[in-house]
């Protein structure tokens, strides 16, 4: 368990004014715009706000240790039973970004390194991301869930969900910020370089931490969904590499046949029998050791 008290630089007795003023100080110490090495003490500061700055959440937070049940086999019984039971689980603040990538076969097969381009949401330089002044929720005081009972006895279950009033923060905003209307973020252009691994599929995902939106005081991760989309001739299915030649009719009694493949070029024999619906296959060179396919297709213009 972090220790929130140290993070903020203040005594376990401080009020809440002098956490709040805290916080600000080192918010401003350590934001990433004025201090592009302070992001994750950044993240670190407004996470201990987050429960500090809460009267509600700080009482929790102190009472913590006082759980008989905290940390054993006997939690995670009733946790498992009762839907969470003696302690909730914690959710997460910022869900994914998901972003779909496209990349083409030979960019498959390398593994190269791409930059894309994409929208985010990041924190607000106004307000660091608090959206303004805060306040304690009235409908849930301040516990951003309500918790429902159903049945009786040993078979009560309980159910978790978030207060419609202050959308599961725990707060509402008493001044909006003026550079952010509130929202504690802003949409903003992003670049990142990532590598692409050998042999990836379409569907298949690559996840990057912190890079998604900010939101409730944090990064979330971003997900990428990559795309291979034929190119140049070339496609991909599973671990094979499809190249589709197109031959007119004199190089129908050509011997030899050049082929482009990632490593190089390749130079084929051509087959004896000609038949279009049947591809010819190069053992080995494909995506972790699949094959190559190249489809033979007659293109040619009448006289006529």
């Amino acid at each position: 368990m972090k220790d929130y008290y140290k993070i903020l630089e203040v005594e376990e007795k401080a009020s809440q004014d002098e956490i709040k003023k805290s916080y600000r100080r080192l918010a401003a110490q350590y934001h990433p715009d004025k201090n592009p090495q302070g992001e994750e003490k950044f993240k670190e500061i407004a996470e201990a706000y987050e429960t500090l700055g809460s009267p509600d959440k700080r009482n929790q937070y102190d009472n913590r240790g006082n759980n008989p049940f905290q940390g054993t086999a006997y939690e995670q019984m009733f946790s498992q039973m009762f839907g969470g039971g003696v302690q909730q689980q914690k959710r997460k603040s910022a869900p994914d970004k998901i972003v779909r990538v496209q990349i083409n076969p030979i960019e498959s097969y390398k593994g190269e390194e791409k930059t894309i381009q994409y929208m985010k949401e990041t924190h607000c330089n106004v307000c660091s991301g608090a959206g303004g002044e805060q306040q304690k929720c009235g409908s849930c005081n301040g516990q951003g869930f309500f918790i429902k009972s159903f049945g009786t006895g040993f078979m009560t279950q309980q159910v978790r969900s978030a207060c419609p009033t202050c959308g599961g923060r725990g707060y509402t905003l008493v001044h909006k910020c003026y550079g952010c209307d509130g929202r504690g973020s802003k949409q903003t252009a992003a670049d990142l370089r990532f590598m692409i691994p050998k042999g990836v599929d379409s569907g298949q995902y690559l996840k990057i931490e912190k890079a998604g939106d900010f939101k409730n005081g944090e990064y979330g991760d971003l997900v990428i969904q990559i795309e291979v989309v034929p190119k140049d001739g070339f496609e991909k299915f599973n671990n094979d590499l499809i190249y589709n030649l197109f031959l007119n009719l004199e190089d129908l009694n050509k011997d030899k046949y050049n082929i482009p493949h990632p490593n190089g070029e390749l130079r084929i024999d051509s087959p004896k029998i000609f038949d279009s619906s049947k591809p010819l296959r190069l053992r080995g060179k494909g995506y972790n050791g699949g094959d190559m396919y190249v489809k033979l297709n007659v293109k040619f213009e009448r006289t006529n």
